[in-house]
């Protein structure tokens, strides 16, 4: 990893499992960055401090919920309160779906555009005004590849992931001359607990782990790469296996695309 993370103190949301747990990791043994580490679980978050080796004036740890998303500013304020600023921010907290669109409830795809997008953009509204005083930030955003083109089992949570891109988007062009950052990150398959916990049509979660998931790219090696592409301040990236090359189909050939994932193996 470069110095590019180096005294910068640095938000990760969803940091008690999965990306963010290995984002932790990285780190705190390759940088000298403070990191705050926020999920809805404390003790979780608790056992990835221990586990990263994170000495006491390096961590802080701040539950937060994204469907709860009005209490942003004051989780913020929170935030700012105990190191004083926010470098970089890492959206990564999510929840994914494995059901069909028509078998799933209206509540279903309302909690999924909650958590993906509404919690997310409204925890990097109440951040920007701190960025802007302090002279510039960096914005991560941990869409997915779901965000360039959909697939069956996804409906709602590629549609939310697309609504990132868009937002993100325009939030670059916007906050250009403020000095903002903005990185969208686009992950294939990545071995976490994405499958286990994504919601199915009722609202449950599916409790299993996905074939494509569990052959994925490795956490810790995902969680470099990402790390690397904020580091040189990309604007978007596609981080996976074989899985990536949807999106140059997306772009070239979208009809073979099209034809490619009603026949794929996406679970």
């Amino acid at each position: 990893m470069n110095t590019y993370f180096d005294n910068k103190v640095v938000w990760v949301t969803g940091a008690s499992s999965g990306i963010g747990e290995a984002l932790v990791k990285e780190l705190a043994v390759k940088s000298s960055a403070k990191i705050i580490l926020s999920s809805r679980n404390k003790d979780q978050l608790n056992t990835v401090v221990q586990k990263a080796g994170l000495d006491a004036n390096r961590f802080f740890v701040l539950p937060l919920d994204l469907e709860e998303y009005k209490k942003m500013p004051d989780i913020v304020a929170e935030a700012i309160e105990k190191f004083g600023k926010i470098d970089i921010l890492i959206n990564n907290a999510g929840l994914s779906q494995r059901s069909l669109a028509i078998e799933t409830d209206i509540e279903v795809d309302k909690r999924l555009m909650d958590i993906d997008f509404i919690g997310t953009v409204a925890l990097t509204k109440s951040l920007l005004p701190y960025m802007i005083r302090n002279g510039g930030g960096h914005i991560a955003v941990v869409s997915s590849l779901m965000g360039i083109f959909g697939a069956p089992m996804r409906s709602s949570y590629a549609a939310a992931k697309h609504a990132l891109h868009g937002f993100f988007d325009s939030l670059r062009a916007e906050l250009y001359t403020k000095k903002i950052i903005v990185t969208i990150i686009c992950p294939g398959f990545v071995q976490t607990n994405i499958s286990i916990n994504a919601l199915t049509g009722n609202g449950s979660l599916q409790g299993t782990m996905d074939d494509a998931t569990n052959e994925g790219m490795p956490a810790d090696v995902f969680a470099r790469k990402m790390l690397a592409a904020i580091g040189k301040k990309k604007y978007q990236v596609s981080i996976g296996g074989k899985e990536v090359a949807g999106t140059y189909l997306k772009r070239f050939f979208p009809s073979l695309l099209a034809k490619i994932v009603r026949k794929a193996k996406v679970v």
